[in-house]
């Protein structure tokens, strides 16, 4: 399984939208942006059919240091989550474990 990085991601969009790297660089880093700024503020992110990104507050805890078997007090945080969205599911379980990344097809556009 190969690792996609946000410079394949522009690659990709720029061939297949015939527009330039540099602008589609632009508009991914701004919505990455907007995505870290919306959840920052405590919003709840839905993209339709994709899925949810939220923020949720974790308790404090204690642990066990597993090598050492030592207590460890773990502070409350919050962390993002994210539920996968019905398409994205869909999609995701068609693709045979054994599949390559070239062997998979991106899926018809959908009305949102």
């Amino acid at each position: 399984m190969a690792t996609i990085t946000k410079k394949d991601l522009v690659e990709r969009i720029s061939g297949r939208a015939d527009i330039g790297r540099a602008e589609v660089k632009k508009v991914v880093q701004e919505f990455l942006d907007l995505v870290i700024m919306e959840l920052k503020r405590g919003n709840r992110l839905e993209l339709r059919d994709f899925g949810v990104f939220e923020v949720r507050a974790r308790a404090a805890r204690q642990a066990q240091n597993p090598k050492t078997m030592q207590k460890v007090d773990v502070p409350a945080k919050r962390a993002v989550k994210f539920k996968v969205g019905r398409l994205m599911r869909a999609s995701v379980e068609m693709i045979p474990a054994s599949a390559t990344v070239t062997e998979m097809k991106m899926p018809a556009q959908v009305a949102v």
